[in-house]
């Protein structure tokens, strides 16, 4: 007789104010490798919140600050190679003036507890970036990271739902679909990289958008915060059944 497999659902955190919030740290990072890269300090940065990939955040710094577009092929990937070291050079600062997103902990240890759940990223930040936020707060034992997409596999935000999943299946033997593919995000970046890129999502207003925007702009369920865990955990359930 053969037995029933259990169901597998990908889960795809996004990290910035969703689980963690740097504060003006990234944008300082943006100042000193512009800085580094282009000889001149940026007078304008890139906005936040946003959630779109740090490649494409970096081109529209490089040419909103004057840099012609003949000149960024070249300088874009030394930014792109130099960000994470100048991140790492401020490894101290993310423990002391980051915070945690109210309720991320208990949210990630109750969603990497429950059986057939596959709990990993899908960010805008390089991968050795994103990998220093969650080290800064422990939270990557709760992820597998390993199967995550991050910017540095793709600049197109929606494609890393693709490459998650494929990893994914790789790991695990199962096909991930947009029918068991979760997005957990707090952005309309979040939503636009469901919707295109083949994922159910659940909105978090925790960021800087409100919980009218995101479900106004296509998320499947929305939260106020991750507090409360038998919601969202309900929330997660309704969408992939």
């Amino acid at each position: 007789m053969n037995e029933t497999k259990q169901q597998q659902t990908l889960i795809l955190w996004d990290i910035d104010r969703t689980l963690l919030y740097v504060g003006d740290i990234d944008r300082q990072v943006y100042r000193e490798t512009f800085a580094e890269v282009v000889g001149r300090p940026a007078e304008r940065l890139p906005a936040r919140g946003t959630g779109v990939t740090m490649p494409r955040a970096i081109r529209s710094l490089l040419l909103d600050n004057g840099v012609t577009e003949a000149t960024v092929p070249d300088l874009l990937p030394r930014m792109v190679e130099l960000l994470p070291r100048r991140l790492a050079a401020h490894r101290d600062d993310l423990r002391h003036q980051g915070v945690l997103m109210p309720g991320a902990v208990t949210a990630l240890q109750a969603v990497q507890h429950h059986e057939g759940w596959v709990p990993t990223v899908v960010t805008g930040n390089l991968n050795p970036n994103a990998l220093l936020k969650l080290a800064a707060f422990d939270l990557e034992m709760y992820l597998d990271t390993e199967i995550g997409g991050f910017a540095s596999d793709d600049d197109h935000r929606p494609a890393l739902v693709g490459v998650a999943q494929k990893r994914a299946q790789a790991k695990h033997g199962a096909a991930f679909t947009r029918d068991n593919t979760v997005i957990i995000g707090d952005s309309l970046e979040d939503v636009r990289t469901g919707l295109e890129g083949g994922a159910l999502v659940l909105g978090v207003a925790s960021g800087k958008t409100s919980a009218q925007d995101l479900k106004g702009a296509g998320a499947d369920v929305v939260l106020d915060t991750l507090e409360d865990v038998r919601r969202l955990m309900a929330a997660i359930t309704s969408i992939t059944t």
